[in-house]
């Protein structure tokens, strides 16, 4: 064999060992991801359902104040009926 044969050689033989280790690294690497990418949708499910609950309380909220409102409407239309006919 030739010199230019022998070193092609160890050049071809050294270039598919690293690309094999660099395949192996980006599979590995890849895994890893998907393991990050699974606990952050985790994470967003956790703030989507504390979201909801937290419309649903502010919801809630917002309709016992207008409630409450509503009922210190009516007191003071009563109390406005009430100085009328003490008026009269």
């Amino acid at each position: 064999m030739d010199t230019i044969q022998i070193l092609l050689l160890i050049v071809l033989v050294i270039s598919t060992i690293f690309l094999t280790v660099v395949g192996i690294q980006l599979t590995l690497v890849l895994f890893e991801l998907r393991k990050t990418l699974n606990n952050v949708n985790k994470i967003i499910k956790g703030f989507d359902s504390i979201g909801v609950g937290l419309q649903h309380g502010i919801g809630e909220a917002t309709g016992f104040i207008n409630g409450f409102k509503t009922v210190i409407k009516v007191i003071d239309l009563y109390k406005t009926a009430q100085n009328e006919k003490s008026k009269k």
